[in-house]
Formats: structure tokens, C-alpha cells, sequence
């Protein structure tokens, strides 16, 4: 108890400990690499056809109309309510997996799974409204690893399940539900944030006013979100008698609406940030296409009602092998501000090839070697770009332009699925899907190794500016990577 204690009176420990433990039990989804076999096999016996064209595209639709309202309702409400709300869905989700039967179900599972898709911001952005700057990077660490370890261990334990114990799919839906249950219950010891980054309400303002004689916390926001120190000995109490500060009052939504206009004009202001971010949007919306399609291609490859399959193992090495693409990021000694937008281009063009592979190849394990080789590229990469971007933003504005980059790559998958996916439109079949998504990433590839060359080119003649720009980012890349 002495312990237990003396963690939760800690600044910063308790609620990144109870956060890391939301994160294992929530990412710890052993049945997921098994989705499609589930719903295509006898216990829901759903078509392929009617996943492929018909059911997953409702799932992209809905996450489109969630995310921009959620982005804004998870800084309004202070994110804990919308992690139990991703809790809570992630929990119904999988009873209706294991005990829902029928298509109007999985139909509404997949609108309630782009809940916990487009609540997964709060998630992200929860702690850094509850710690101090100088404990960002060990926190962020910290949850990073809770959800790769959750991921990876969940995969790896449905493997086993499957291939060793020969446990049946409804039973590691059953086994996930157990999981997804703990993190709900987590939630409710999460303390609720007193602050938030764009909506500033009566407690946050009172931090406000406290924090101008002991050190800014928010030294970075607008001067009109900041009461002056002339009114600091009778701003609580106008705040407690007067409505007009209060979350939804007119003033204060338009501070937010001004602070969000600045940090979108800050964010973008940069003609390397846009290409940074372009990358992210369009590089996001295939990687996602073929995330959600992937196990269709496998099942095409090699049925999963007449072979053994083995989607958690390589899940579980995706995880690992990414993670470590990504963490061998801070150790590169590379000038990112040159040569980082040539990297974009020469690995988007490997993972193009591996998707051409998956697409062409009748062999499964070399689809499932072409998968690793793609994912690992893309985790690779968008460490990248993330910390490219964070390096020169404030935590607004980076928590903006997360939201932004997001919605576009959406929107843009929204499009593919429509055209390519959806059953209304031209509904392909999964072979063709893939062999459209690898010209997709050959199109971003052949962008950025244009722009790659250009920027390399002409930072040859100015490498004491880029060196500045290399020593200011560095900085910031293990905390960035862990976005």
C-alpha cells in the first residue's frame, strides 16, 4: 500500500503506469489476426465476396465521419471519457464476435469498431495533458512499448493457440474479450486531466493563473487564452460566478477556434513540413488498404478451412522487426533535413515492390515475407516523418496537424475504397486490389525520390544549414517516433 501510494502522489508515474496497462490490455487483440477466417468460416459464415466489397468498406465510411468530431470532443472533454468510451466499445465489439450471429451485426460491429479507431487520439494524446514537457520522452517510451508488447504478445499467443493448441476461433475471440475487459476496467483509474491543449475551462484556467508565478506551462499559447496578472487575485472567483468561462461559453470556444487557426497556419507554414506531411497522408491511406485487406489475400493464397495458418506469428514479427526499425532511427547518423525525403522515396519504392509481390506471388510465405518486408518499411518511415514534423511544432500544433495528416489519409483511403473495394462501384477482387495498391505506392515513390534528389541537390551547397537543422531536430527523435 506504502508503494501503491507513493505512485499515485507521483506527478507523472501513476498515470503513466495506469495508461501502460490500459495500453497491453487493449492492443493485446489475440483474436485479430484471425478476423477473417472467423467471419468467413462456419461460426458466421459470411462470403469473402461480402467482406471484401461490402462489409470492411462500412468500417472505412464510418471512421471518416467519427474522426474530426472526436479529434475536437477528445480535447473538450479531456480524453479520459473518450478512452472509456474506446474501452467500452472494444469490449462490445467482441461480444459481438463471440455471441451476435447474423450480417446486421458484423455491420454494426464494424461502424463500432470505427469508435475505437477514431478514439484511439485520446489514447495518444491523454498523457501530455497530465505530465510536465520534461517527462514527454520517457512517457511516451513507456506507452509505445505497452502497445507493441500488447500487440506482440497477443499475436504471438493466438499462434500458439491455434497452431499448438488447436484451440477453435471462437474460443480466442472468447480469450480477447477477457483481455479487452481488463482494459476497460483500467479506465476508471485513470485520473482526469485538469488541462487541455485548445478548450480551457475553469480548473485549466485556474492552473493558468497559478502557473504565471511558478513557471508557464503553456508559455506557448496565445496571449488571450493567458488572464493578465493584474486580474490573478479575483479570476477564480469571476470563473465561479460568471457562466461565460465555463467549457461550452461562447468566449471560449472561439479562443479554441483562434488557437486552432494558429496552430494550423503554424503547422503548415513550411513548404518541408507540407511534403513531410503529404507523405504521411498518402503513404497512411495504403498502408491501411492493405492492412484491412491483407488476411483476404492470405485466405485467396492458401484457404484457412483447408491449411493451417499462421497470421499471428507473422503479426508478432511485423511487430518486433517494425519496432526496431523504428528505434534504429535515433541511432542513424544521417542528415534527415537532406536525405530524409530520398529515404521516403527509396523505401516507398520497396514497399511498392513488396505489395506487387503479395499481389503476383501463389506461394504463401512469400506473401507473407512480401507483408513483413512492407510493414516494416512503413514503420521505418513514418518515424521518419513524425519526427520530422514534431521537431519544428509546438505540442499543439502537432497534436493538430496528427488530426489533419489523419483525416486527409482517410479521406483518400474513403476514395480507394469506393472506387476499388465497394461493390457499388467497381468491386474488385482482392489479386487486382493489390496489384492497384503497389502502382498506388509506386506513384508515391517515384514523387518523393524526385523530391528527395531535388532537396539532396541543393542541400549539397549549404551543409552548415543543414547541419543546424539536423542538431535541432535530433533531439526530438525518440519522443516523436513513439507518436
Amino acid at each position: 500500500m506504502g508503494c501503491w501510494a507513493k505512485l499515485k502522489s507521483s506527478g507523472w508515474a501513476y498515470p503513466t503506469t495506469v495508461l501502460c496497462f490500459y495500453g497491453f490490455f487493449a492492443y493485446c487483440r489475440v483474436a485479430e489476426p484471425f478476423l477473417t477466417p472467423y467471419l468467413i468460416g462456419p461460426y458466421k459464415n459470411i462470403s469473402g465476396e461480402v467482406v471484401t466489397n461490402y462489409l470492411f468498406p462500412i468500417w472505412t465510411y464510418s471512421y471518416l465521419a467519427f474522426l474530426f468530431p472526436i479529434f475536437l470532443l477528445t480535447d473538450f472533454l479531456r480524453h479520459k471519457p473518450l478512452i472509456m468510451i474506446q474501452g467500452l466499445s472494444l469490449v462490445t465489439n467482441y461480444v459481438l464476435l463471440c455471441f451476435a450471429p447474423g450480417l446486421p451485426a458484423m455491420i454494426f460491429l464494424q461502424i463500432n469498431y470505427a469508435v475505437v479507431s477514431s478514439t484511439e487520439v485520446a489514447y495518444l494524446s491523454y498523457i501530455y495533458s497530465m505530465i510536465s514537457v520534461e517527462n514527454y520522452q520517457r512517457a511516451t517510451g513507456y506507452l509505445r512499448s505497452a502497445m507493441l508488447a500488447g500487440y506482440t504478445f497477443g499475436a504471438s499467443l493466438g499462434q500458439v493457440l491455434v497452431s499448438l493448441a488447436e484451440l477453435d476461433y471462437f474460443y480466442i475471440n472468447a480469450v480477447t474479450l477477457g483481455f479487452v475487459s481488463m482494459a476497460f476496467l483500467i479506465t476508471f483509474w485513470l485520473p482526469m486531466p485538469q488541462r487541455s491543449m485548445f478548450f480551457e475551462g475553469k480548473t485549466a484556467a485556474a492552473l493558468d493563473l497559478q502557473s504565471q508565478q511558478e513557471g508557464p506551462v503553456g508559455a506557448d499559447r496565445p496571449e488571450e487564452l493567458v488572464m493578465d496578472n493584474g486580474e490573478a487575485g479575483s479570476g477564480k472567483e469571476k470563473m465561479e460566478g460568471n457562466g461565460s468561462t465555463g467549457w461550452c461559453s461562447r468566449k471560449n470556444v472561439a479562443a479554441a477556434g483562434r488557437l486552432l487557426w494558429q496552430s494550423f497556419r503554424e503547422s503548415y507554414s513550411s513548404r518541408n513540413l507540407i511534403y513531410w506531411s503529404l507523405w504521411w497522408a498518402l503513404a497512411t491511406a495504403g498502408y491501411v488498404q492493405v492492412f484491412n485487406y491483407i488476411q483476404l489475400m492470405w485466405d485467396h493464397i492458401e484457404p484457412s478451412d483447408t491449411s493451417s495458418i499462421y497470421n499471428g506469428g507473422v503479426e508478432a514479427a511485423c511487430s518486433l522487426l517494425g519496432a526496431a526499425a523504428a528505434f534504429s532511427v535515433a541511432h542513424i547518423k544521417v542528415t534527415w533535413s537532406v536525405w530524409g525525403e530520398l529515404a521516403l522515396g527509396l523505401f516507398s519504392s520497396v514497399a511498392a515492390g513488396a505489395v506487387f509481390l503479395m499481389a503476383y506471388t501463389s506461394s504463401i510465405w512469400v506473401c507473407y515475407a512480401g507483408y513483413i518486408i512492407f510493414k516494416s518499411c512503413y514503420m521505418l518511415l513514418i518515424t521518419i516523418t513524425t519526427f520530422q514534423i514534431a521537431s519544428n511544432l509546438s505540442m499543439e500544433c502537432y497534436a493538430l496537424t496528427f488530426g489533419i495528416n489523419t483525416f486527409v489519409a482517410l479521406s483518400l483511403q474513403t476514395i480507394m475504397t469506393a472506387i476499388v473495394v465497394d461493390k457499388t462501384a467497381l468491386g474488385l477482387d482482392i489479386v487486382t486490389q493489390f496489384i492497384i495498391y503497389g502502382s498506388y505506392y509506386t506513384g508515391i515513390s517515384v514523387l518523393f525520390l524526385i523530391r528527395g534528389t531535388y532537396t539532396a541537390c541543393v542541400n549539397r551547397h549549404r551543409p552548415e544549414q543543414a547541419d543546424a537543422k539536423e542538431q535541432e531536430s535530433s533531439v526530438e527523435v525518440i519522443s516523436a517516433e513513439c507518436f
